[in-house]
């Protein structure tokens, strides 16, 4: 088993100097927001995977290392270079694993790992279909296999391939129960990522199916870790179901977001089902004359997104430990803040739609107890009760869902009076430190937009 890291609180001078060396310095493309969640299938983990890893510009800045000095010593050499695969290819996501506790901290490094690598698979446009497919059919096999590696890659995260011996040492070196979810999550979304290859997004039962396989397996293997681990309740693990729409609420609001980006790239995952009922073809939404269509589509989408909501609500109700609490309810207060600023929103065809930067920081600074939680649920509800428009064809679904997500978020809050999180000097100081690093992230990104913006 791999060795627990101790639990000491990261001292506060680690924090600051860390916020002088987690940025990058005039290259390289950043996230385009801080939902982050665990974006696999075609879509990769494109934001978190940004800039790359493999061959970092010479201006870039070295990585940070989240993990206490005692915790490092510990390691062996092969799981610190696990760790630092982590912060190469997930900058801003590191920071959430390595505030999780005890040993479930390394088992969700290898989780991200081992996933990234096979995305890093399934992304590589220059690997023909008749060696993709079956590298992902039995992509589960190589974690057992000592010396298998890919170096035929042109992906940026490729080092993940070409060294994964190193990865599949510190898999090996897991507790049991740790391997057995991992490598059972990453045979099913192998599969799963097969299947979709060649295949559009075409009704809505399928975009479920879809968003299951890329995402819904994240929530499912991150859960069983969490009560593998003892810091949750086996519950957590059995209830597939939860963990299964807690992904999904992330992975929709991601591929609501970016619609435009993805048709420029020619990637369409909007199911045919919902925008063949408003256009011809998926592009069409991003001419000016197909704005109504293109509306209502979308209110369409966010509406079947928002159904997850209550279960949302329901997960993180259940959750004990505060890091894992953390863990999972920032993405989650993130993606319902990104729907409402998506909602009947024409920039989602013109542009990017983004949550402004000191909303992040107070959202990933609040969501720390689940009364907090419950109260941006129920603001950003509203918010989107607000716009909904009396001739919207899908506004008695609209009003439907969110009346319940409003009822089950009362409900929660009168119950929290028998149980409440009581936040530690530590977690407060790990949420700042969140903060100030998204902060910083974000406005050197500005930075960089408008310099190019000048240069041109």
């Amino acid at each position: 088993m791999a060795g627990a890291c101790c639990k000491c609180p990261v001292s506060l001078s680690v924090f600051k100097r860390s916020l002088s060396v987690a940025a990058p310095r005039g290259c390289g493309s950043a996230p385009r927001s801080l939902l982050q969640g665990w974006r696999l299938g075609e879509r990769g983990l494109h934001e978190a995977a940004r800039p790359s890893s493999a061959l970092r510009p010479a201006g870039f800045h070295r990585q940070t290392v989240f993990l206490c000095l005692s915790c490092q010593e510990s390691m062996s050499v092969s799981l610190r270079t696990c760790y630092l695969y982590l912060n190469q290819t997930s900058r801003s996501f590191a920071a959430v694993i390595q505030a999780l506790d005890g040993e479930l901290r390394h088992a969700v490094c290898i989780f991200y790992l081992v996933l990234r690598a096979l995305d890093t698979v399934e992304d590589d446009m220059t690997i023909p279909l008749d060696k993709k497919v079956p590298m992902l059919n039995d992509f589960h096999t190589y974690l057992y296999q000592d010396d298998w590696c890919f170096t035929e890659s042109h992906e940026k995260d490729r080092q993940v391939l070409e060294d994964f011996p190193t990865i599949s040492l510190e898999f090996r070196n897991l507790a049991q129960e740790y391997r057995d979810v991992i490598s059972d999550i990453c045979h099913r979304m192998g599969v799963g990522m097969a299947e979709f290859l060649e295949k559009k997004v075409g009704s809505m039962k399928e975009w479920d199916k879809y968003c299951h396989f890329v995402a819904g397996l994240v929530g499912i293997g991150l859960s069983q870790l969490f009560s593998a681990s003892q810091l949750e309740d086996p519950e957590v693990g059995r209830d597939t179901e939860l963990a299964n729409s807690m992904g999904l609420f992330l992975q929709k609001t991601n591929i609501i977001r970016d619609y435009l980006e993805d048709t420029q790239e020619g990637r369409h995952f909007w199911p045919q089902e919902a925008w063949s009922k408003f256009a011809g073809r998926l592009e069409d939404f991003a001419q000016p004359e197909k704005l109504e269509c293109a509306l209502s589509c979308l209110n369409l989408l966010v509406t079947d997104a928002l159904r997850h909501v209550p279960d949302v609500i329901t997960y993180l109700s259940r959750l004990r430990n505060q890091s894992v609490f953390n863990f999972c309810a920032i993405p989650q207060v993130m993606a319902i803040a990104t729907l409402s600023a998506c909602y009947n929103n024409p920039m989602v065809f013109q542009g990017v739609v983004k949550i402004r930067k000191g909303q992040a920081v107070t959202l990933m600074m609040e969501a720390t107890n689940m009364g907090a939680v419950q109260t941006i649920i129920t603001q950003y509800s509203q918010e989107i009760l607000q716009k909904v428009t009396i001739t919207d064809p899908s506004r008695d679904k609209t009003l439907h869902i969110l009346t319940i997500i409003l009822e089950k978020s009362a409900l929660s809050k009168s119950s929290l009076a028998t149980r409440t999180h009581h936040l530690s000097p530590m977690y407060l100081s790990a949420a700042m430190l969140l903060a100030a690093l998204s902060w910083q992230y974000l406005s050197t990104t500005a930075a960089q937009t408008q310099g190019a913006g000048e240069g041109q």
